[in-house]
């Protein structure tokens, strides 16, 4: 009996011991948990960020491009971020969001109590305590998961002090804002706005309640639940529905609805913002250049330091309309790809293609500078390689994907040698486009090639080409200012030459006309609509070479290397588009010239404007001498070869339905335009304007040598002017553009008389090869 007392006693000493022990493990673990918390508060295992940072937190924020229209043409980054503000987002995605990561987010302070109990007593079997705050504070302020247990006990431990730090600093809705813009939702999309713009093509605030889900469903993981990921699709679907159901049981979704949206499918729209994606590609690339100038001559206040195109969040506001972007490009596309096709079958049997009109020898001369030229090459010659050795990895076949027009998505893979891709390269034909609105300077599209990601060379600014006829119009205005001429005054197209020694002649000049034909009289519009050379030749010995090239200075091309002679009456000279655009509008705005205009303003990521546009305007012309002009231009749409722009023309012609896309365009207002084809039909021209757009193309090819044989084919008026024509019947559908037909505004006291009682529509023949050959006048 004592014995067993004995036993009971000893019993209770031994539990009240453990009790004991039990109490002081629990406060021991306490302790150590908050000497833990209070050592990395201290900064014992790391500084913590101070106060001045969590206000600003560091984030690198892409620099925007948005079209006049308030449309995003595309971004500058080295992280794809595009911030966006807790008003644009969708409440559905704030839903989805809260009742799948954090249902208690509107009630805790950083950290969920009850989540983290949980997380303890089921090892976090039963899912993480991280709340929305601690993810910020990760995403922020720690670069990447420690794989060691203790130290990922340290970084936890981080995360929570800096999460309630952040909860204490910024709102509700500032912490969700702040951690969907800076999730990397993978494929270059950084921040629900951009990955809403890459995933469904469109912004944050028009996203579904489903499309907001699968965002949702990729914060787990953004790889393993990637919708765009054939191997992850399946388990994107799963996971979306899974966050409806969350949805149902936090009262954000009806269960007839989750049952409704989970039998529905993920409907992407991808449009990748890689720097060779989507519109204006060309554009984009000089708008960097122009950028990267303004950045070296401007400092960023907060870090004193130039601004950073990639990184600072700037918003460039450009004049690009994206409409007509996407018009100008959707007819380049079906015109060229059409185009290259009727080429391509025309070199089967060419020895030499795709060059014409040189020997084998001046072939190989011309692969070679292309050579020389290639980023192959200059990289091989970073890295030290000798020529010898850089040459031989030229004949070296070698996998590779290239430009195809009939491919999906323009490209195949392949295998050839680099010298042979050059060759391959050499075959397509080029183009550059511009439309500019008048009164303003505001260029409106932009199209600088077929391909930015195969042909980086920008035809819009960089290229120059001889101008051919579509510099005649500096001629007839020089007359038309220097003399008064009108567009009824009649001069014989006979054979004309302009005597050695006479403005700047060497030998006597005596040009061509295209067609070999003579003998009748004409006016200067129907001269000008059939590019009379020796009309053209007349007129330059009345007015002389240098009032030409003063006039064309003035109204923006750059004169420096123009020579003073008659042939420049035929287009001799060499031009960019840009300038030609720019010139051409001088006519249309009454005489008064804008440069042409890229940028409106730029803003910083605060939205203070950095940088406003001043115009440039300068009066040039009599408004008298560009109206006189535009009425002769007239002529060209009306009876010459920009007559294919209205409906009447070769309506059951097979040659032009073959070739030409668009065709009939129909157009019944009043058009201003003239053609151009150069020597051997190496450059096609068509400058267009109506009262408020003057729009270009260029087609031709990177070598001068490449082009069609005939000028069936190889005229402005087949090349190029297909693309202006489809492109104005897109714009002219387009009721919200407001781009105009009506008639051009007449000066007022206008002396030179411009219509003619009795104008002959003149020839409109098959082959319309009246501006051919005006490089040497032929």
């Amino acid at each position: 009996m004592a014995a067993t007392k004995a036993q009971k006693a000893q019993k209770e000493q031994e539990t009240k011991k453990n009790v004991k022990l039990f109490w002081k493990l629990v406060f021991v673990g306490i302790g150590m948990v908050i000497l833990l918390f209070l050592l990395t508060a201290w900064g014992i295992f790391g500084s913590l960020p101070d106060h001045t940072i969590l206000e600003n937190p560091q984030s690198e924020l892409a620099t925007e491009i948005v079209t006049a229209d308030g449309k995003t043409l595309g971004s500058f980054y080295t992280d794809n971020r595009k911030p966006v503000k807790y008003d644009d987002l969708p409440q559905n995605l704030i839903d989805a969001l809260v009742s799948t990561e954090d249902e208690r987010f509107w009630d805790h302070s950083g950290i969920d109590g009850y989540g983290t109990a949980r997380a303890f007593a089921f090892l976090g079997q039963k899912g993480g305590a991280s709340t929305i705050t601690q993810q910020l504070a990760k995403l922020y302020f720690t670069e990447q998961r420690s794989s060691n247990k203790i130290e990922r006990g340290i970084q936890k431990i981080r995360e929570w002090i800096i999460a309630t730090r952040l909860e204490k600093q910024y709102t509700k809705e500032e912490i969700i804002t702040q951690y969907l813009n800076q999730f990397d939702f993978l494929k270059q999309a950084i921040g629900i706005r951009s990955a809403s713009n890459i995933y469904f093509g469109k912004e944050p605030k028009e996203l579904t309640v489903e499309e907001s889900a699968v965002f949702v469903a990729m914060l787990k993981n953004p790889r393993q639940y990637n919708p765009y990921r054939e191997i992850s699709k399946e388990k994107s679907l799963g996971r979306r529905n899974q966050v409806f159901v969350q949805m149902v049981r936090n009262g954000k979704m009806t269960e007839a609805t989750k049952d409704s949206l989970r039998e529905q499918p993920i409907k992407l729209n991808f449009s990748p913002e890689g720097h060779n994606d989507g519109m204006g590609t060309y554009f984009r690339e000089y708008l960097r250049d122009w950028l990267k100038d303004w950045a070296a001559s401007n400092t960023n206040p907060e870090t004193g330091e130039n601004y950073n195109l990639y990184n600072d969040g700037l918003k460039i506001n450009v004049t690009i309309d994206s409409r007509m972007q996407e018009y100008a490009e959707d007819a380049m596309v079906a015109h060229m790809a059409n185009l290259q096709l009727e080429f391509d079958s025309q070199n089967e049997k060419l020895k030499t293609a795709p060059f014409r009109d040189i020997t084998a020898k001046q072939v190989e001369s011309s692969i070679n500078r292309a050579i020389k030229v290639s980023e192959r090459w200059k990289l091989m010659k970073k890295e030290g390689k000798s020529e010898k050795e850089i040459l031989a990895s030229f004949d070296k076949e070698t996998e590779m994907t290239v430009f195809d027009w009939q491919a999906p998505g323009r490209e195949r893979d392949t295998v050839m040698t680099p010298r042979d891709s050059i060759f391959y390269y050499k075959k397509f034909l080029q183009v550059g486009m511009m439309s500019m609105e008048p009164q303003t300077g505001y260029v409106k599209a932009w199209v600088g090639g077929i391909n930015h990601k195969h042909f980086k060379f920008d035809h819009v600014k960089k290229g120059v080409r001889q101008a051919g006829s579509t510099f005649k119009p500096f001629l007839y205005a020089t007359a038309i200012d220097l003399l008064k001429y009108s567009p009824c005054k009649e001069l014989p197209d006979g054979e004309y030459t302009i005597p050695a020694g006479k403005h700047g002649n060497t030998k006597d000049w005596t040009p061509s006309n295209s067609d070999g034909k003579y003998g009748k009289i004409r006016t200067l519009k129907d001269a000008l609509a059939h590019s009379v050379n020796t009309i053209s030749a007349r007129l330059m010995d009345d007015v002389g070479p240098q009032p030409v090239i003063d006039l064309a200075g003035r109204l923006g091309v750059n004169t420096k290397d123009m020579a003073p002679v008659p042939s420049l009456a035929l287009g001799t000279a060499d031009v960019s588009l840009f300038e030609m655009v720019g010139a051409y509008g001088v006519f249309a705005n009454e005489g008064i010239y804008n440069t042409p205009v890229l940028v409106t303003s730029i803003q910083d990521k605060n939205g203070t404007v950095l940088f406003q546009y001043v115009p440039e305007t300068r009066d040039v012309m009599n408004p008298e001498t560009a109206y006189t002009t535009l009425k002769l231009m007239q002529g060209v749409t009306q009876s010459g070869s920009g007559s294919r722009l209205r409906g009447s023309w070769a309506k059951n012609n097979k040659f032009y339905k073959s070739v030409v896309t668009g065709y009939p365009y129909d157009f019944k207002n009043e058009i201003a335009g003239k053609t151009g084809t150069t020597q051997n039909n190496s450059d096609g021209w068509f400058m267009g304007i109506v009262p408020n757009l003057v729009s270009g193309v260029w087609v031709g090819g990177e070598d001068r040598s490449v082009h069609f044989s005939s000028t069936r084919y190889g005229q402005g008026a087949t090349m190029a002017l297909p693309i202006w024509g489809s492109y104005m019947k897109a714009v002219y559908a387009d009721e919200n553009l407001d781009i105009s037909k009506a008639n051009f505004n007449e000066p007022e006291n206008l002396s030179i008389i411009v219509d003619c009682d009795e104008y002959k529509n003149g020839d409109e023949g098959l082959e319309d090869e009246d501006d051919a050959g005006d490089e040497l006048g032929m």
